[in-house]
C-alpha cells in the first residue's frame, strides 16, 4: 500500500467516522466528508438510481478509473446516520482507486420515510444494480466488497450474512445475486435484542434511532427486533468479516461486534475482530499502521484476482 494512499484512505474513513459519531446523537445534522477533488485518471458518475421511479434516496455514487481496462473488484461503503440521516457524499472507498478499486457509495431511504426493512432491500437492490451494470462500468460482478460505519456497519453486516436470504431482495434485476464476498463493519449494531447499555441514546425510547427504525420500542416489536439483528441469519454461507469497534464506544457496544464475531466463527466463517483500545464511536484510534494493513490485507485477499 502507498503510503500516502493509506493517509488519504484514513484520513477519509476518520472523517465520516466522526460526523456519524456526531450525527447519532443529534440526527438534523447532515453526514459529510469533504472528499478530495478527483484525480486526474479517475471519474465520479453521481446521483445512479438503483431502482425504477426511484426516491431521491435510492441512488448511488460510483468512483471509478478514466482509463477502462481489466474488471475492478469494488468496495461498496454505507453510510451511517443512526437510519435517519447522513449522505452518500463521503466515501472513503474512493481513496482505494490507486489500489486497483472501484468504488460505490450507497444512499438508502431513511427512517423517517420508511421503516425497515427498507433499508435494506435498498442496500440489496444497489448491488444488485451494480451487478446488473457490472460490464458497462467495468466491474467484476464476482468481486464485490462492502464497508460501513455505525448504521451503516449494521447494514453491511446484514447483507454479509443474508445473500442466502431472498426476503429483502425486492423490485428488480431479480435474477442478479445480492450476496457480497467480504464485510468491512465499523461498529455496526448486529443483535437489538440484546444490546448493552448506550447512554448517550437510551434504545428503548419512543424517540431512540433503533425505536423509529423497527416502528415501534425493542420491547413491543421484538419480532421486528429479531428480523433486523444480523446475528440472527448467521450461517456458514456468510461472507468473511474484518470488523473494528472501539472499546470506549458511548452508542454502540463493544459487545454487538463481539456476540456477531462469536457466532461467525461458531458456524466457521471468517471473522477477525479488531478492538482499538480507547477509541469510542470513531475517532483518530482507528488510524494506527497495523490497522491500514489490516483492512488492506482483508480486502485484497477477498476481491484481488488470485494470480
Amino acid at each position: 500500500m502507498n503510503r500516502g494512499t493509506g493517509v488519504l484512505f484514513f484520513l477519509l474513513a476518520l472523517m465520516v467516522s466522526a460526523a456519524e459519531a456526531q450525527n447519532v446523537v443529534r440526527p438534523s445534522v447532515g453526514v459529510t466528508a469533504a472528499l478530495p477533488a478527483p484525480a486526474p485518471n479517475w471519474r465520479v458518475l453521481r446521483d445512479l438510481p438503483y431502482v425504477p421511479n426511484a426516491a431521491p434516496r435510492q441512488r448511488l455514487d460510483l468512483y471509478l478509473p478514466r482509463q477502462a481496462g481489466a474488471a475492478r473488484p469494488l468496495v461498496a461503503y454505507i453510510h451511517g446516520g443512526a437510519w435517519r440521516a447522513g449522505s452518500k457524499d463521503g466515501c472513503p472507498a474512493a481513496a482505494l482507486l490507486p489500489l486497483g478499486y472501484a468504488a460505490a457509495s450507497i444512499e438508502y431511504r431513511f427512517s423517517q420515510e420508511a421503516t425497515f426493512p427498507a433499508q435494506i432491500e435498498d442496500c440489496k437492490a444497489a448491488i444488485r444494480w451494480l451487478r446488473a451494470h457490472a460490464g458497462e462500468y467495468g466491474i467484476d460482478p464476482r468481486r464485490i466488497g462492502v464497508w460501513g460505519a455505525s448504521a451503516g456497519g449494521h447494514l453491511v453486516a446484514l447483507l454479509g450474512v443474508t445473500g442466502h436470504v431472498s426476503d429483502f431482495d425486492t423490485r428488480q434485476n431479480l435474477d442478479q445475486s445480492s450476496a457480497v464476498q467480504c464485510v468491512l463493519d465499523f461498529f455496526g449494531p448486529t443483535d437489538f435484542l440484546h444490546y448493552g447499555v448506550a447512554p448517550n441514546e437510551s434504545l428503548d425510547g419512543p424517540d431512540s434511532a433503533v425505536a423509529q427504525l423497527l416502528g415501534g420500542r425493542v420491547s413491543t416489536h421484538p419480532a421486528e427486533a429479531r428480523r433486523a439483528s444480523p446475528v440472527y441469519y448467521v450461517t456458514k454461507e456468510a461472507a468473511p468479516f474484518l470488523m473494528l469497534h472501539g472499546d470506549h464506544d458511548p452508542l454502540v457496544p463493544l459487545q454487538q461486534s463481539q456476540e456477531l464475531q462469536a457466532d461467525l466463527q461458531k458456524a466457521g466463517v471468517e471473522c477477525t475482530l479488531q478492538v482499538v483500545a480507547g477509541a469510542g464511536h470513531g475517532g483518530p484510534g482507528f488510524n494506527s499502521p497495523a490497522n491500514q494493513k489490516l483492512i488492506v490485507d482483508f480486502l485484497d485477499r477477498h476481491l484481488k484476482p488470485r494470480e
